[in-house]
């Protein structure tokens, strides 16, 4: 099923994907002219949707370069599933690039926000594969408690009341379980992405996670990679600029073909 978009140029085409373990996964891809081999997978944060419309304008930003998919990870909106707050989410993403090359996409990127970054640097390192890998105001770590919003989050996914709370009001589920093995960390994990390019972005403002965060991951990666610190930025897609956003769409030119 197709419709236009506000851009002339991008047509929008809904799928419903199905995870390795079995997860319905609500994705769009954004398409602009026929032919092109590489597309753009976005990754929004927890609570995030490809609904959203600060994902909506990073997808049609990068829609001038390549095409666009942006989905729901599982427990989100129209997704199924539970989510499990950045562990079983890589099936989610591998899906969804899966997808991508079944319908004859060769160059793959991967931008995440937040929690999606958090996956994207794992999804890199585990699956390989992409072009290029984007980490967005991601975690360097698990259960981080250092700011008073993470604090918050914790309080939302750890007790029945804020369980209920995200299920009424944010439309997420989130999974009553714990993690029976913990995933290795994105700081664990980060040199294992290479030769894949990795792009890590923070914001100095950030009020979830402070910038020793992307530094981790900076530091535990290895070449190729890059560090932006962005002055005045806030946390996710919410906090993207639309200077941001076509620095990082050069970026994503520079290593994507041109088709």
């Amino acid at each position: 099923m197709s419709d236009a978009l506000d851009h002339p140029q991008l047509t929008s085409h809904r799928y419903r994907l199905t995870t390795a373990d079995g997860v319905g996964i609500d994705s769009v891809l954004l398409r602009g002219a026929p032919g092109r081999t590489a597309a753009v997978v976005l990754a929004n944060g927890f609570t995030g949707s490809h609904r959203s419309p600060h994902i909506r304008a990073i997808a049609e930003s990068f829609g001038s370069i390549a095409d666009v998919m942006t989905f729901d990870f599982r427990g989100h909106h129209g997704s199924g599933g539970h989510s499990t707050v950045g562990n079983a989410e890589i099936h989610d993403l591998e899906a969804v690039v899966s997808h991508l090359r079944g319908l004859g996409y060769t160059s793959i990127a991967a931008v995440g926000f937040s929690m999606g970054a958090a996956v994207v640097v794992r999804h890199a390192a585990v699956y390989g594969g992409v072009a290029a890998a984007v980490s967005v105001s991601a975690p360097s770590r698990w259960y981080y408690r250092g700011t008073r919003r993470m604090r918050l989050i914790h309080l939302g996914v750890g007790r029945t009341a804020g369980r209920f709370f995200l299920r009424s009001f944010r439309k997420v589920r989130v999974t009553d379980q714990s993690w029976q093995d913990r995933p290795a960390e994105p700081r664990e994990i980060a040199g294992e992405v290479s030769p894949t390019p990795l792009l890590v972005v923070h914001g100095e403002a950030d009020t979830y996670f402070p910038t020793s965060h992307a530094t981790a991951i900076y530091e535990a990666a290895a070449e190729p990679r890059e560090l932006w610190l962005v002055p005045g930025m806030g946390h996710a897609e919410r906090a993207v600029s639309p200077e941001l956003a076509l620095r990082l769409r050069s970026w994503l030119r520079e290593r994507l073909p041109l088709d």
